[in-house]
């Protein structure tokens, strides 16, 4: 998949993009859930129909991040992880649009002009909620009106599980909640985080439990802290493990952010240094501060038997 960076207005002399029919599909689609999924895959198929590329406009930093709405510094799928997920899912072109101040105040009307007609786009498909230019003034309907018959237009009614409407912050809410077995539904796959193998202060060694402790590449919303099973991936190899995110009361007070710190089953190697993914599976309990390290250790190993216990009817 080709990735290529935007910025505002689109000509000849300051973008070199291999303009080319295509259809594009607009959002911010962080988390890539089940309802942004439904989108990207009518783009897939419109343009297979077509015989012509299925490309993604999305934007960084996330729109409500410029707009000082704290909690959208962290998100589901930061922009390299949305990237990969992307690609996955069969995007042939994903343009990364710079959102600055300056971009904040295009009209409806310039952005159409001046970004998606130089694109040379057939067809844009967008959800319905989808919103665009100064304040977010422009509408699906306002988006059909300013095509002026010379790009087509889909818009994407809402995707709704279990009677509920699937949203990016639907599933934060479940993050935030330990719910991580209905987050996953949303997302249709377990919530990921990546990061590097940092040295520890190697508590967990010395208790039995050795421990990959994971540097955060990237700005992942923290789901609620606690026990989780989970799935444990390096240079190409999967693995069984459990993960405490958290502050590690029973040994630390007000420590500043959680760490996250992975036991992987059946594993010795030395991995520091390397570029690791985990997926949440299953959230086990919340985190405590225990009375001594003995009884710590005694609800290390209870955690450890409940995730390979839920994880090997999963994994084999």
């Amino acid at each position: 998949m080709l990735s290529t960076e935007l910025n505002y207005p689109i000509t000849k002399s300051n973008h070199a993009l291999a303009i080319k029919p295509q259809v594009l599909a607009i959002g911010e689609f962080d988390g890539v859930h089940l309802g942004h999924q439904e989108v990207i895959k009518r783009a897939r198929e419109r343009a297979d129909s077509l015989h012509i590329s299925a490309s993604i406009m999305t934007f960084h930093p996330h729109p409500r991040e410029v707009l000082g709405q704290c909690k959208y510094t962290n998100l589901l799928t930061p922009v390299n992880t949305k990237l990969q997920i992307l690609e996955q899912l069969g995007v042939d072109d994903t343009y990364l649009v710079s959102f600055n101040p300056e971009f904040m105040k295009v009209t409806p009307e310039q952005f159409v002009e001046n970004m998606l007609i130089p694109m040379q786009v057939e067809t844009v498909i967008v959800g319905f909620d989808f919103t665009f230019g100064h304040r977010g003034a422009g509408t699906p309907d306002d988006l059909c009106e300013l095509a002026q018959g010379r790009f087509a237009v889909e818009i994407i009614r809402p995707f709704h599980q279990n009677g509920y409407k699937v949203s990016s912050t639907m599933v934060r809410q479940h993050l935030h909640a330990g719910e991580i077995d209905k987050a996953n539904a949303l997302l249709g796959r377990p919530y990921s985080i990546t990061g590097t193998v940092v040295t520890g202060d190697g508590r967990g060694r010395t208790i039995g439990f050795p421990t990959a402790n994971i540097d955060l590449s990237e700005a992942f919303v923290t789901p609620a802290l606690g026990v989780y099973a989970i799935r444990f991936h390096v240079d190409g190899r999967s693995y069984n493990g459990v993960m405490n995110v958290g502050k590690k009361p029973t040994f630390v007070e007000d420590l500043d952010k959680p760490t996250f710190e992975a036991h992987v089953f059946d594993f010795s190697e030395s991995i520091y240094g390397r570029e690791v993914s985990v997926d949440l599976i299953s959230f086990i309990r919340p985190e405590r501060k225990f009375a001594s390290v003995g009884e710590l250790i005694e609800q290390i190993h209870r955690d450890a038997d409940t995730a390979k216990q839920q994880l090997v009817s999963i994994f084999q």
